[in-house]
């Protein structure tokens, strides 16, 4: 397993990575700026390079998934990528953070190897191995810091923090802004309960200490009787170091004990978000920073386009890009919306879509096709939601048409739906397909300067941090997490690394189960 951004003595290595990212994105910044939906309507294939333009035009589906891993070299029959195509892709992968490997099945199975099936419950196989593993860093954490307390934002439905609790013994309070949420949690918690309490009442009553749990998941003796404490509150991203724990709005005044209140030398807690939204991972790192009695912190991000950026911070406002003086002290360092949205795209499970030549390749064409089709009735019309089609690249194209123009307020008799124009428009998916690879190629690379600038971030103030591609990217997409502590992580992440090994090692082993 591959760590990025493992403890030095300086920071040099991270700030000139930052700097030659910037410097990438800006040179490509209308690639990566672009909507592949404005494909027909702003001419996007004409703006790439002619020698591009050639090569790709003749690239069949398994070679441009073979130009995003970085396997490939020949295009078609007699036909090499462009230098200066093959100079882009490899400057892209060099510069952005590892992803880890691919191993196992392709799809996480039906339950989790770790987990107790009480814990599985509701829990969706992409969960449970993303709770697992986040779980192991956090109990390594804990151990390492002498943490009294976890304090899970963003909890949702409290899976993570259930199965810290129940099954590594640890004391949590899960804080969700969502008091419906909250509710459910709670009622999972006492689902659990009550099945523990079945088996107290059979005999099977044992526990053991959490470093000598039972071989055998399912045996109830696996799980303890502490449940974590939920919290209806949200995090103030503009306080960190402060009482940070709002009421929910609208909602009653907060009534349970701010997590990170009292005194510098009170309980130390240990904060963590699995895939907190926008600015949410941001602010765990800011009262990380702030907050004395915040001993580590791991964040997972997501919704990178979520972030705030604005311009001119000031004292009421912080960005959520960039954190770090230096990121923000680069020329060209902005990220736009687009930009931003385009991290988070799942660059594994397209490449997959391309190997298999999937039909699902086909739905970008058709959207914009459509957006042509839309500007030309009413140019008002433009980058309106037609997203609500279920299936959509099993439709014909005129059966898409009909349903995207009705959603968007357009009588779809009145538009041609077989002209000429429009065949010859979906005769080009093959360069679609070929565009939209090309800007998925950018996305790591964008994500890798937010989650760097984020790191620096910390490393400008002294911490010890590192970045770990944490999940398996095949089927989680944002699966690299920040983990920093007040404390060297050097034997965190050498028995992290362990963990994971035996994760994949078993998984391998069972991949024959059905898959979920």
């Amino acid at each position: 397993m591959a760590m990025a951004g493992a403890p030095r003595p300086s920071l040099h290595w991270e700030q000139q990575r930052a700097a030659n990212i910037v410097r990438l994105l800006s040179l490509y910044r209308p690639l990566l700026d672009s909507y592949i939906i404005d494909f027909f309507t702003e001419g996007l294939w004409a703006k790439l390079p002619p020698a591009w333009q050639a090569a790709l035009e003749v690239a069949d589906p398994p070679q441009l998934a073979a130009m995003l891993l970085g396997t490939g070299g020949m295009v078609g029959q007699g036909t090499v990528w462009p230098l200066s195509l093959l100079a882009f892709t490899a400057a892209v992968r060099a510069l952005s953070f590892p992803r880890g490997q691919l191993g196992g099945a392709p799809r996480p199975p039906c339950q989790s190897h770790h987990l107790h099936p009480l814990l599985c419950r509701h829990v969706k196989p992409k969960k449970q191995h993303e709770i697992w593993r986040l779980g192991k860093v956090l109990q390594r954490l804990n151990q390492a810091t002498s943490c009294d307390r976890v304090v899970d934002v963003g909890a949702g439905q409290g899976h993570l923090s259930r199965f810290l609790a129940f099954s590594l013994g640890l004391s949590v309070t899960a804080v969700e802004g969502d008091g419906r949420l909250v509710s459910l949690a709670e009622h999972f918690d006492q689902e659990v309960l009550r099945e523990l309490e079945k088996a107290q009442a059979r005999g099977d009553s044992r526990r053991l200490p959490p470093s000598q749990h039972h071989p055998d998941p399912t045996d109830p003796a696996s799980l303890c009787h502490r449940r974590p404490q939920h919290v209806a509150g949200w995090l103030d991203p503009q306080a960190p170091g402060q009482e940070f724990l709002l009421a929910p709005t609208p909602g009653p005044a907060l009534a349970a004990r701010n997590p990170l209140a009292g005194p510098v030398d009170s309980e130390q807690v240990l904060l963590t978000g699995l895939h907190a939204c926008g600015d949410l991972s941001v602010a765990l790192l800011r009262h990380f920073a702030c907050s004395p009695q915040v001993a580590a912190v791991t964040s997972a991000a997501c919704c990178y386009m979520k972030l705030s950026t604005c311009p001119e911070p000031t004292a009421s406002s912080l960005p959520g890009y960039p954190l770090s003086n230096w990121v923000a002290g680069l020329p060209g360092h902005t990220l736009s919306y687009r930009a931003r949205e385009a991290a988070c795209h799942a660059v594994e499970e397209y490449t997959e879509r391309l190997r298999r030549d999937s039909e699902c390749l086909r739905i970008h064409c058709y959207r914009a096709v459509l957006e042509a089709l839309i500007q030309a009735a009413d140019p008002s019309k433009k980058h309106l939601g037609v997203q609500t089609m279920k299936k959509a690249h099993t439709l014909s194209f005129p059966e898409y048409a009909r349903l995207g123009l009705t959603l968007v307020g357009l009588d779809s008799a009145a538009v041609p739906l077989d002209s000429e124009l429009v065949c010859a428009m979906l005769c080009q998916q093959h360069k679609v397909v070929a565009f939209f690879s090309l800007v998925l190629l950018l996305a790591p690379l964008v994500e890798t300067l937010i989650l760097l600038d984020r790191l620096l971030y910390l490393r400008e103030q002294g911490f010890h941090c590192a970045l770990v591609p944490l999940f398996n990217p095949r089927f989680s997409p944002r699966n690299l997490v920040l983990v920093a502590a007040r404390v060297p992580l050097d034997a965190v992440l050498s028995g992290l690394d362990k963990d994971i090994h035996e994760d994949e090692d078993m998984v391998r082993g069972g991949s024959g189960q059905g898959q979920g």
